[in-house]
């Protein structure tokens, strides 16, 4: 079974490489909602603003015959140094723009990369201001040679921007975006964007951007700074023709450590990035979090308040799924708590989790511009044995939407030494829904309330899918349920849900502490034949 942890902020007991009882919930840090640690999202796309660092220059060019294993050296001999700081030579008028006016530069589709080639591919570029003071080297690869792309200002148009002066000739990019056919053969999607710190993120067919994903996390949710590794230079390779696939190259830098990156992604129904990373330390981090993806999570069905919002639901993911080394699948659906939370599966080998957006009916979401039942899932699929660790999903208290206040990741109980390189792969899947996710029922709604006269607590929960649906009426099935420490279940009810197709669960919870949270779990079963994942839960009274 999956071990469940939850820790305060900085409790570094709650290290996956030490030992734990079956479930074990630490008491957690209380932050006001007010005080929050969390980021901005739209352009800001990292987590506490970790991208306002200075700039760093480019690396050594590599000769030709390009591939992996040049930047792999490259990302070794950075590591045998000690760390820059990168210098911020961006003009402060670039960097004093406000939000509007930085959206106003954009880039020129008729200049698009490769668009006179008439190639499969497109390439785009972001310009530096505001936010971003980072410039990131691109350079493009044609038979295996790389060559710098050099800042072009005529590349932009700059709306009705001024600046007091001209800018620099040497200024340089603050990331970029691969564009093809997803939707339409005779139109460009945007398909996947690389901009700010590590982060990247990309869409699907019929799917808007949404949650994002990064290169790595480094000490999240622990006592200190959480720190930002960057990505500093791209090699872009040119496509073929007829390529559906295109390459993308990537060097890391921070202070704990430097990595080689290599992405092949691949747009469609599915888009999928296959990722392929090579890590370098110069230290060992606190926490290194492997394949991390950021999300937002407002309110749903099973919160504690809407914030007076008009729309059902508000969440860009809504829940955490995991496929385990020994085959189960859990289903953790997201909160937005009032204090930051930590819980760490432990599990040896896992064969994918990801954070989910599975309703997709407008009307739970009623917006008619963010249109959130558009936003894509993220599935991780972990390539080899990544061996014992952990799924650690952090749930960050936030009053407002525009936070990111969820991240999950694979913490190895072994992160990478100094001097040794770490290698580890998984393909990326950006998607709207996959029923092989997982192949059984899945849960389909959580629901909470108080019940009269007491202080106890009622869930409903109802599943779908899967088995459920053709089941018969009377089809003997029996709802496991359980609770950890602190937690009593009882009243439990199972019956048909005419409406959903599938089955609901009715429990009352007595907890014993009321300042202490209680670890839930719940799955349903027929004649010893397991039904449906199992829905996890985290109560705190």
């Amino acid at each position: 079974m999956i071990q469940v942890r939850g820790q305060a902020l900085g409790d570094a007991s709650a290290r996956l490489g030490d030992p734990a009882p079956p479930v074990r919930v630490f008491p957690n840090r209380r932050l006001s909602r007010s005080r929050s640690t969390s980021c901005r999202r739209g352009f800001a796309l990292g987590l506490f603003g970790a991208w306002l660092l200075a700039s760093a220059g480019a690396t050594a060019a590599p000769g030709p015959g390009f591939d992996f294993e040049s930047v792999r050296a490259l990302a070794r001999s950075l590591a045998q140094q000690p760390y820059r700081a990168p210098e911020n030579d961006v003009p402060e008028f670039l960097l004093d723009l406000d939000y509007d006016a930085h959206r106003d530069i954009r880039f020129k589709p008729a200049r698009s990369i490769w668009r006179k080639e008439g190639l499969p591919f497109q390439l785009q570029l972001f310009h530096l201001g505001l936010f971003f003071n980072r410039p990131v080297a691109i350079h493009l690869v044609e038979d295996g040679v790389a060559r710098p792309f050099a800042f072009d200002a005529s590349l932009f148009d700059y709306g009705r921007n001024r600046f007091p002066e001209p800018l620099p000739p040497d200024l340089g990019y603050a990331g970029f975006r691969v564009h093809s056919h997803i939707n339409r053969n005779d139109y460009f999607d945007e398909v996947i964007v690389f901009v700010g710190a590590s982060y990247f993120r990309a869409v699907a067919k019929q799917l808007r951007y949404g949650l994002s994903a990064r290169g790595i996390a480094v000490d999240t949710a622990v006592d200190g700074p959480e720190e930002f590794p960057y990505f500093k230079e791209f090699w872009i390779v040119e496509p073929a023709a007829r390529a559906k696939q295109i390459v993308i190259y990537g060097l890391l830098d921070g202070p704990s450590l430097a990595g080689a990156y290599r992405f092949v992604v691949e747009p469609g129904k599915e888009t999928v990035a296959a990722v392929q990373a090579t890590l370098f330390a110069r230290s060992r981090p606190r926490r290194l979090g492997m394949a991390p993806l950021t999300s937002m999570f407002w309110h749903a069905e099973n919160s504690e308040t809407d914030f007076g919002d008009f729309r059902p639901r508000v969440h860009d993911s809504d829940g955490l799924l995991m496929h385990a080394g020994s085959g189960e699948w859990i289903w953790r659906p997201l909160r937005n708590p009032m204090q930051l939370e930590l819980s760490a599966f432990q599990d040896r080998n896992p064969r994918g989790f990801g954070l989910l957006q599975r309703e997709r009916d407008f009307s739970f979401y009623q917006d008619l511009e963010a249109h959130y039942e558009q936003r894509p899932s993220a599935w991780v699929e972990p390539v080899g044995d990544w061996g014992p660790g952990g799924v650690v999903l952090v749930e960050m208290p936030s009053d407002i939407e525009t936070n990111d206040n969820i991240v999950a990741f694979w913490e190895p109980r072994e992160g990478p030494k100094p001097g040794e390189p770490f290698d580890f792969g998984y393909r990326l899947h950006w998607y709207g829904d996959n029923a092989g996710w997982p192949p059984r029922g899945r849960t389909l709604a959580t629901r909470i309330g108080a019940i009269h006269d007491s202080e106890d607590t009622r869930f409903v929960i109802d599943f779908g899918q899967g088995e459920l649906p053709k089941l018969a009426p009377g089809a003997e099935v029996m709802a496991n349920v359980s609770a950890g420490p602190g937690g009593v279940v009882s009243d439990v009810v199972t019956h048909r849900n005419e409406y959903t197709r599938g089955w609901r669960v009715a429990f009352r919870l007595t907890t014993e502490d009321a300042d202490e949270p209680v670890e839930l779990r719940c799955y349903l079963a027929t004649q010893g034949r397991v039904l449906t994942e199992t829905w996890s839960y985290r109560w705190t009274p």
